[in-house]
């Protein structure tokens, strides 16, 4: 009797081990299928936001660059283009070269958010790295070109004396309001770019433990 009672012990305790066991894996495969959707869906809002940044940047340099009005001035013809300013014409180059880096970031953004289902993973933290790292160099960039643009088209509005700069935008009604126009876009831009840069910060810093600096979590 003793013997029957201690196996059908034996396999109760078993019995309950798998249970225990199956429950863990269950529980384990629930929560990286919500870690999955939530990085799925991140990634989708991350490349939703490089979109906005691409179209904005593109027309922030098509609006630059294609200004340009002709008057005439004491019976001399003048034309004003952004060339006449190296702030717009530096405006134009970055908001292109930026573009064309978040388009990159976007395809990135988009394999990753609808084929991948998944953010960055530990084992691709170096890739984190550099996309924080250039996020926050083009979201300081672009905003320092804006700011730079908008300082010189202040001058075109109010003129200075002291720089013998006259005023231009009395004259050149049509041209300064495209520009500011196109430093609005500039602007909100860079707006974008700062949301995605603390997006990036997130990926990062998700896979470090929050108790012991700049150690990675367990898996």
């Amino acid at each position: 009797m003793n013997g029957g009672g201690s196996h059908s012990l034996g396999s109760s305790k078993r019995t309950q081990e798998k249970k225990l066991d199956s429950s863990a894996v269950l529980s384990t495969t629930s929560r990286l299928e919500r870690r999955s959707d939530m990085g799925a869906s991140i990634t989708k809002v991350e490349a939703l936001f490089r979109a906005c940044v691409v179209v904005l940047l593109v027309l922030t340099a098509c609006l630059v660059g294609t200004n340009a009005q002709t008057k005439v001035i004491a019976y001399i013809t003048k034309k004003a283009t952004y060339r006449d300013l190296t702030a717009l014409e530096s405006l134009v180059y970055i908001d292109v070269a930026v573009a064309a880096y978040s388009l990159l970031q976007l395809s990135r953004c988009t394999i990753s958010a609808w084929f991948c289902k998944t953010i960055i993973s530990y084992e691709q933290k170096n890739l984190a790295w550099v996309c924080f790292l250039l996020d926050q160099a083009v979201a300081y960039v672009v905003f320092a070109a804006n700011t730079a643009a908008l300082q010189a088209a202040m001058l075109a509005i109010t003129g200075s004396k002291a720089l013998q700069w006259m005023k231009l935008c009395n004259r050149y009604k049509r041209f300064c309001f495209q520009i500011g126009g196109s430093l609005f876009c500039g602007y909100v831009a860079c707006f974008l770019l700062v949301v995605i840069s603390c997006t990036s910060a997130f990926n990062v810093f998700r896979l470090y433990s929050p108790t012991k600096f700049m150690q990675l979590k367990q898996k």
